[in-house]
């Protein structure tokens, strides 16, 4: 069916909700909600787009030695992490922290008492914690900003000319090697995550070039395709015109080296393609995002309700007055009056306590080495839904053992590995007579009737086979003493045994070849045309590399093309899975001379095509593929990291889904999506499997819709294609399976699949890895978690939180991340409550006496109040919990409340805006009605009854009790009654130390507090909350 025909059918679509996410609101209410800085923002973009219109991307062609006759201007190779410069910076932070709400009203509160005919109190009342929370995050932006400029200067200002043993600096065509081979070895682990050594192979046009200078004196250029995101591949051409014929020589990925790999072995020389913003690197990465946490926004909802009552309680003062006088004067005074309504103090308690979150998180002894670089969000650790991670050193140590042999009708597991041993030695040792070999024959392989092997030849063929199909080099360190660097230095090295290590890009080839090692057969050495195997008698055994056809994930194979004795030997490796081990296939084929060189006139001219040439040469390749024989089944198995089972088991059951992004294999994929658990072995697994066209895809989305409770496979490609065509549709379905694998996922694509969920389900997202292609999704989630391991460092360094192993994400979620969601939500409202409770008294103390616009406590009273006299009881508050580690930990489902967010809402905010209103009032009617002849006394009575009152309630508030809270306590009250003899111009001293007073203050504070308290006994012994059954 042709892709037009599903334009119209899709009306099994139509029932989804997709209406509720294009519906925006208009009007008015948009305006004030949000739209105003939507336009903003949107005008600003369009402003930056149109100064920095993005030049397209074309592709190139650069001459050696001759930049003159390249024409078109590319991007200078510097690295720029900055968020500002000298011009932006002060503006730009400042735009951060006015952009909220409650930042915004403190700043046009502070300004207003610059205007005598309103100014209330004090200046520094309003200005001093206004300052200090912008002198503390200038301070602290601008020594972040200062490490960012030292750390991009130090890699701009390096010079290269010869690359060994340092990180590239740009994209480069590999041009010439010390080494011999023609070939070099780099690591990739800040690119595309994998920790394993990649060959890479040299232009042999330029390599065969008898001297290094040569490369300056011939006429040749590169001919590149335009920069992309995929990593993985490249398509290019060499050529040389000064020689006769004009060479021409296909470039693949294997011929390239990108920005930040790193050169493992020798010297290499390349040409430089792409720079700057053009390499994979830089365009796989994505800028910074400033976090804000859920529980943030969630306050600054609320200040905007509480300016709202703010406003209405004084246009009603304003009205009770009959709108005499200049009213609007009196308007904005009653808003100062009222300020405290909205806390000045909220923003330096909760950026306090967030650090003391922080300090814990860094001293607990049963996570150690966590450290925390965002102390801003805490509290996302307790509201996480969703969490992304990483497969391939994040929950695999990416070290492979071999476990199984099958040969179709015998298995061999780890404890019969010694049988296979044998069968080698008895086998190499029958026919020692052909066990070198120096020259090789043109001599077809004579066919002979088929004939049922003997167990022990079969061995033998798997075993050689496997031993030579992989892309394994041995290495051995050289000799020490070796002075001196020529371009093919001859370096005295030791070949035994124990002197060699196996470098691959795929741990999975370097398991097989040391399991062929310890059965007896030794893979020594090998070069681009050759690999030497030693036998169990210690004779060498030459095949010739004819030619490798390398792992790929379209062909899901790889196969190479060895010459021997008696003719051309073709062997395949396939790639599959089963329970959980890394699986392939083992199958070789016999070629006659003339089949092969058919086969390489093909191949060779495929090869040379710009247009489709990866699917010219699969289809070259492919005709190869026809009437193998099956040799063999291995299993390797991927050892996971310590304690993977057990903690996704303990997310699960916290009601957080689990997704894997990796840029691995689908099937490897799969193989550690089972061996840990994160699919069980009972559970359905649907594989998407490979669309193209909004077709395909439709008709893949309706196989999966009706598939029930199944975890979802599905490949970077398709997955490309479903979120082109059916973005919500894919997400809304992917999001209701048990667990989703994303395989051959690209850096960008993993932060793409962060920004979905963040936008479709608008839950609280965590995205953990270890290598540098994990950095765009650990900055794109709403919390980034490092895991310092094999990879390097840079996700540990651009993470939020940055942890040692996987399993420590278990305490950090359950106990930390609990902990600091609940303290903070406590925290600001209790702060709240602070600020609405004096806000009630001054409204009821201005309604008494006719409406005037007159402040209650004045001076160093109420800066004495938001301070010393509360400010420890409250703070201490941090040091509270609900439930024990231990208990946290027993039973993760608790998690599972803490996601619903009621422990800060608008119920548990109106229930503190009652009590405020009960404890104003009765505070204020209370010290009206029992004082008797002087104002003064009501200013006494009604402020001491408060600082007591609010003692008490952080008393009613405490959970658990810590030392550090009693002394908090009584440290309060210590203050506030060794402060009275220096307040004579706010108190009356002798009526202060009276037993009148005492009385006073005692009865209105109890008739304050104590219906608190039975109404909290009632609530607990009536209807306790689910964590207090466990730990009854």
């Amino acid at each position: 069916m042709s892709e037009e025909g599903f334009e119209n059918d899709e009306s099994d679509y139509h029932t989804l909700p997709r209406a509720r996410i294009s519906q925006r609101r208009r009007g008015l209410e948009w305006f004030i909600c949000g739209g105003w800085k939507f336009l903003c923002t949107s005008c600003s973009d369009w402003l930056i787009n149109i100064c920095r219109r993005k030049k397209e991307l074309k592709a190139r062609t650069v001459w050696l030695g001759c930049p003159e006759k390249c024409e078109e201007k590319y991007p200078k190779n510097a690295i720029k992490n900055q968020k500002y410069n000298v011009f932006t910076f002060i503006p730009g932070v400042l735009y951060e922290q006015f952009k909220f709400f409650l930042n915004l009203y403190f700043l046009v509160v502070s300004c207003s008492q610059f205007v005598p005919a309103l100014k209330i109190g004090y200046l520094y009342t309003y200005w001093a914690p206004l300052g200090f929370v912008l002198t503390v995050t200038v301070v602290r932006e601008a020594v972040d900003e200062f490490r960012r400029y030292k750390r991009d200067k130090e890699m701009n200002s390096q010079l290269y000319s010869k690359l060994t043993n340092q990180r590239i600096p740009s994209d480069m065509v590999f041009l010439r090697t010390s080494e011999k081979t023609g070939s070099c070895f780099i690591r990739t682990d800040q690119l595309d995550g994998e920790t394993d050594w990649k060959l890479k192979v040299a232009v042999s046009c330029t390599q065969r070039l008898p001297a290094l200078g040569d490369l300056f004196s011939i006429n040749a250029y590169v001919y590149a395709q335009k920069p992309q995101l995929d990593i993985h591949s490249f398509e290019g051409t060499f050529t040389r015109e000064d020689s006769d014929p004009t060479v021409h020589e296909s470039l693949s990925i294997e011929n390239t080296l990108w920005a930040s790999t790193v050169v493992a072995s020798g010297t290499v020389i390349g040409v430089v393609i792409y720079t700057g913003k053009e390499t994979r690197s830089v365009m796989n990465t994505s800028n910074p995002k400033n976090k804000v946490g859920l529980l943030d926004l969630e306050l600054n909802q609320l200040t905007k309700a509480l300016f709202l009552a703010l406003v209405a309680l004084s246009v009603v003062m304003v009205t009770l007055q009959g709108f005499v006088g200049p009213w609007y004067r009196n308007l904005f005074r009653f808003l100062l009056l009222f300020s405290y309504i909205i806390p000045i103090s909220l923003r330096v308690n909760l950026d306090m306590g967030k650090a003391a979150y922080g300090w814990m998180i860094m001293k607990d002894d049963n996570i150690p080495g966590t450290v925390v670089r965002t102390s801003t969000i805490p509290e996302e650790l307790g509201r996480l839904v969703y969490l992304l991670t990483d497969k391939t050193g994040t929950l695999t140590q990416n070290e492979m053992v071999f476990k199984r042999l099958h040969l179709g009708t015998v298995s061999y597991g780890t404890d019969t590995m010694d049988e296979i041993q044998s069968h080698i030695i008895n086998s190499y040792s029958q026919n020692s007579g052909n066990s070198t070999s120096s020259t090789p024959s043109r001599k077809p392989q004579l066919s002979a009737p088929k004939v049922r092997k003997s167990v022990s030849s079969r061995i033998h063929e798997a075993v050689k086979a496997i031993a030579l199909c992989h892309n394994v080099t041995p290495v051995y360190e050289s000799r020490a003493g070796v002075s001196g660097e020529t371009e093919y230095a001859e370096v005295d090295q030791d070949f035994s045994d124990e002197n060699r290590t196996y470098q691959a890009s795929s741990p999975d080839e370097v398991a097989l070849v040391q399991w062929t090692e310890s059965v007896g057969l030794t893979l020594v050495n090998r070069d681009l045309t050759s690999m030497q195997l030693k036998t169990p008698g210690g004779h060498i055994l030459t095949y010739y590399i004819l030619q490798i056809f390398p792992f790929t994930s379209e062909s899901k194979r790889m196969g190479i093309i060895v010459r021997v004795i008696l003719g051309v030997f073709w062997v395949l490796c396939g790639n599959m899975a089963r329970e959980g081990l890394r699986t392939l296939v083992v199958a070789k084929k016999s070629l006659t001379e003339e089949q092969y060189q058919d086969f390489e006139s093909r191949y060779n001219q495929a090869k040379l095509s710009i247009h489709d040439r990866n699917l010219k040469v699969a289809a070259v390749v492919e005709s190869l593929e026809r009437e193998m024989e099956l040799l063999c089944l291995t299993g390797v198995e991927d050892q996971l990291q310590a304690d993977v089972r057990p903690t996704l088991e303990m997310l699960r059951n916290a009601g957080i889904k689990i997704w894997m992004l990796t840029g691995d294999k689908l099937e490897t994929a799969t193989c550690i999506a089972k061996s840990s658990h994160l699919v069980s072995r009972t559970q359905d697994v649907h594989i998407f499997r490979p669309v193209t066209t909004r077709g395909e895809a439709h008709l893949e989305l309706n196989a999966f819709r009706r598939k029930h409770d199944c975890a979802l496979v599905v490949s970077g490609d398709s997955l490309e294609v479903c979120l082109k065509y059916y973005e919500h549709e894919f997400v809304e379905l992917a999001c209701q399976c048990p667990a989703v694998v994303c395989c051959r996922c690209s850096p960008t694509q993993k932060a793409h699949i962060v920004k979905l969920l963040q936008h479709h389900t608008g839950k609280r997202t965590c995205a953990i890895g270890d290598g540098g292609n994990d950095v765009s999704m650990i900055q794109a989630a709403d919390c980034g978690i490092g895991i310092e391991g094999k990879e390097g460092k840079q996700a540990s360094l651009a993470a939020d939180f940055s942890i040692t192993q996987f399993k420590h994400i278990g305490r950090l979620l359950m106990v930390h991340g609990r902990n600091s969601y609940k303290r903070s939500a406590a925290l600001g409202q209790f702060v709240m409550h602070r600020g609405l409770i004096i806000s009630t008294m001054q409204a009821v103390f201005s309604s008494v006496f006719y409406f005037a616009s007159v402040p209650l406590y004045q001076g160093f009273l109420m800066v004495g109040y938001a301070t010393i006299y509360t400010m420890f009881p409250v703070f201490s508050l941090v040091l509270d919990q609900d439930v024990k580690p231990e208990m946290a930990l027993l039973y993760p489902e608790l998690y599972k409340d803490l996601t619903k967010g009621r422990s800060l809402s608008f119920k548990t905010f109106l229930i503190w805006v009652l009590i405020s209103i009960y404890q104003g009032g009765i505070l204020m009617y209370g010290a009206l009605l029992l004082f008797e002849s002087e104002f003064v006394h009501v200013v006494a009575i009604s402020f001491t009854a408060l600082i007591l009152t609010e003692l008490l309630m952080v008393a009613l508030t405490i959970r658990t009790w810590h030392w550090l809270m009693v002394v908090a306590e009584f440290l309060s009250l210590g203050c506030y009654v060794a402060s009275l003899a220096f307040l004579n111009e706010y108190f009356d001293v002798a009526f202060i130390t009276t037993v009148t007073f005492l009385w006073k203050v005692s009865a209105i504070t109890v008739v304050s507090c104590l219906p608190l308290y039975i109404i909290k006994y009632l609530k607990r012994k009536f209807s306790p909350p689910s964590y207090s059954k466990l730990t009854s």
